[in-house]
């Protein structure tokens, strides 16, 4: 990210704060209205991971990240073509015929 738009994104941040509780729920509403689609709407009002990360989890993701060290993982139009898919099924949402 450029700095000019790390400085926008603190300014902002900065304006936010400042804001008494009806405008920050305008203000709230209009960047909503703002994102550019139904999954960014979705991801901004999604709650926080609340859930504690067990101890074979963490142990879990640590073997996984030491096997690519040491290892490529698997393209995408490998795996679709491993599956019997083209890329073009898979930009299309349709399944080979």
């Amino acid at each position: 990210m450029s700095l000019n738009v790390l400085q926008e994104r603190q300014q902002a941040h900065a304006y936010l704060d400042r804001l008494p509780p009806d405008q920050l729920s305008a203000v709230r509403s209009l960047l909503e209205t703002m994102l550019p689609d139904p999954v960014s709407r979705a991801l901004a009002n999604a709650p926080a991971e609340d859930e504690e990360i067990s101890e074979e989890e963490k142990q879990s993701v640590a073997r996984s990240k030491e096997w690519f060290k040491n290892n490529q993982g698997t393209s995408l139009e490998d795996m679709a073509a491993e599956l019997g898919f083209s890329m073009d099924h898979i930009r299309n949402g349709k399944a080979p015929a």
